[in-house]
């Protein structure tokens, strides 16, 4: 028997060099070999291994995070009524948009990836979900507030309810039964993939990071604040994920990759802006926690055309500028050293450090 040693990740494995040249060659992110048998080596998208062991190394714990500043605050006369709006929103919303995205990743896109090291940094995906779902069960604890009143809130807006049946739509039309040899049916998977990554985690989430994260600079909330600090930090990374799956899945299956494809791409991201524009201008018909409506659409316009871009698309909003460079410094959370009484804000629990660039914003 031949063995070679590889090396990923820093790591060396030794392995039959017959055995592992076969496994590299049936290794496709959809119609590949599906096998009960050992699969993870070797590593065909070695991208999917390095995010997977950043995203864990980035785990957090609600619990680590203090909220006793948030609870007196919350009963305190300083916090106006729309501030108070926008956080129970920003639960309600999150509540909902969390489990879609937890849902269509386990169930639908999860399911039809075949290479293992995709399965398992998408496995890691959904577990962070989950992680942001449990800090709004802490959130909302900590605050003494009612759970199916922020429910009610967010059913009873209907810019909310039209974003969450645009990103449903688009999961239902995938079904785990699919002949993913067909082009069409190759194209949903695409599709579901462009929207959840780059539409709904890459654009739609940052209407209310941005009003969440504004009241945090102004002193505001600083628990509530720090786990959305936390949740932009792993976002940032779902959507890298996301990303370079859809590239590999064009790349080996150029037939979906049409102009007429392409432009529906577009035209979903175009939707995708409409509804959070509307959104927003629900929540912000005039200047209020440090936001001028205008400036926070036109930052929206300018994540599409970068989300767009990142995947070789044309920009539909030419001219579009960064009108929040403030979001990337708040992500940015390796500087500070004064919280939780000294330790380092960073988070990570590994000793190197991989810094999200102001790109991923």
């Amino acid at each position: 028997m031949a063995t070679r040693t590889y090396t990923f990740a820093g790591r060396e494995f030794v392995l039959d060099v017959d055995k592992a040249e076969q496994a590299l060659a049936e290794k496709r992110v959809i119609n590949g070999r599906i096998t009960m048998a050992f699969n993870l080596l070797p590593l065909k998208y070695p991208w999917a291994y390095d995010l997977y062991r950043t995203m864990k190394a980035n785990h957090w714990e609600p619990e680590d995070i203090p909220m006793h500043k948030d609870a007196a605050q919350w009963k305190s006369a300083d916090i106006s009524d729309l501030d108070r709006w926008i956080i129970r929103m920003a639960v309600g919303y999150f509540s909902a948009a969390e489990g879609i995205v937890g849902d269509n990743i386990l169930h639908v896109v999860r399911e039809l990836v075949t290479a293992s090291e995709l399965k398992l940094v998408l496995g890691r995906h959904a577990h962070e979900e989950n992680v942001h779902a449990d800090s709004l069960l802490y959130m909302i604890s900590s605050l003494g507030i009612d759970p199916y009143e922020c429910e009610a809130m967010f059913v009873d807006v209907p810019t909310i309810r039209a974003k969450n049946a645009f990103v449903t739509r688009i999961s239902q039309a995938l079904r785990r039964d699919l002949d993913l040899t067909q082009t069409e049916n190759k194209q949903l998977l695409a599709k579901n993939i462009f929207t959840f990554g780059l539409v709904m985690e890459g654009t739609q989430f940052y209407g209310l990071f941005g009003m969440v994260l504004s009241l945090y600079r102004q002193g505001k909330f600083p628990g509530i604040g720090q786990m959305f600090r936390y949740t932009l930090r792993d976002e940032s990374n779902h959507i890298e994920l996301f990303r370079r799956l859809l590239l590999e899945l064009v790349s080996e299956n150029p037939d979906i990759w049409t102009p007429s494809f392409q432009e529906e791409l577009r035209q979903t991201m175009q939707e995708g802006v409409d509804l959070e524009v509307a959104f927003i201008r629900d929540c912000l018909p005039m200047p209020a926690v440090g936001l001028k409506p205008e400036e926070f659409i036109e930052y929206i316009y300018y994540l599409a055309n970068r989300r767009l871009q990142s995947v070789g698309l044309e920009p539909l909003y030419p001219g579009a500028r960064n009108t929040l460079p403030w979001l990337a410094e708040l992500m940015d959370i390796r500087k500070e050293q004064n919280f939780f009484e000294g330790r380092v804000t960073e988070y990570r629990k590994a000793s190197a450090l991989v810094p999200a660039s102001d790109d991923e914003l």
